[in-house]
């Protein structure tokens, strides 16, 4: 049986707009499951593991953890200590205040700028009355609050919205970080009639359960190295081939998506 980590505060403080003070802690909304790989010398199948070592020193022995700092380096390969005090003292008001700029709505956030996801919690019976306020004015409205928050060493933007009577903060790229498409998209035209199938396809397979949807790469990894051990090859499957004539495609394509309803 699984053993689910308790949700770890990763940063508290408070949520400011207008006269209004929420404080809160954040946690992390989120886990990823991934597969673990090792790093291997691929002429000996050795494993190869990286050792902290001091250049200044110039030996190979490792440093310990405990021994392990931070710091800035310049433009001449200086190293600036910085300590946890140093970040603790910095001139920053985001650190431990994430100060609503305005509201817009949801719909206008572009979602290649979402980022990491935290649950944001009242933090002390103080904070219960204006944390429903905000959520439930949240959800009412349709609105989302922008803010700025400076968590784990980096200042972000940010955006406030209700999921499931609980406030989520997810930080936001920003905008310099959001490349431009370019010329990636092709300009070929379609007709009409195309674009009437390809929206009635969409129809037809509205509606996912989420919930039903596994992540089916942990199993094939397992059956890939059942193989090698066992000396056997993993079937390679298809991969399926453009259509030729993109409206037959689409045509058989909706008769097949009726065919497969209940």
């Amino acid at each position: 049986m699984e053993v689910k980590q308790p949700m770890r505060t990763v940063w508290r403080g408070v949520i400011a707009f207008g006269m209004v003070v929420l404080p809160v802690r954040l946690v992390s909304a989120t886990e990823e499951h991934r597969g673990r790989f090792r790093e291997m010398h691929s002429v000996d199948g050795g494993r190869i593991r990286h050792k902290r070592v001091c250049e200044a020193e110039g030996r190979q022995e490792e440093i310990p953890y405990g021994d392990v700092g931070r710091a800035v380096e310049l433009p001449d390969g200086r190293l600036i200590p910085i300590t946890d005090e140093d970040l603790e003292r910095l001139p920053l008001p985001t650190k431990h205040v994430a100060e609503v700029l305005g509201f817009v709505p949801g719909s206008d956030i572009d979602p290649i700028s979402y980022g990491r996801p935290y649950y944001a919690a009242p933090d002390g019976p103080a904070a219960d009355r204006p944390y429903v306020l905000l959520t439930e004015t949240l959800a009412r409205t349709g609105y989302v609050g922008i803010c700025k928050i400076a968590i784990r060493q980096r200042e972000r933007l940010a955006v406030l919205r209700p999921r499931r009577g609980v406030l989520v903060l997810q930080t936001l790229l920003w905008s310099d970080e959001v490349r431009e498409p370019g010329d990636l998209g092709p300009s070929t035209p379609v007709t009409d009639r195309e674009l009437q199938l390809a929206e009635r396809l969409l129809s037809e397979l509205t509606g996912i359960e989420m919930k039903q949807l596994e992540d089916e790469y942990g199993h094939a990894l397992e059956q890939l190295v059942a193989a090698k051990l066992e000396g056997g090859e993993v079937p390679e499957l298809p991969m399926p081939e453009p259509a030729v004539d993109l409206l037959t495609a689409l045509e058989q394509s909706v008769q097949a998506a009726r065919r497969s309803r209940p």
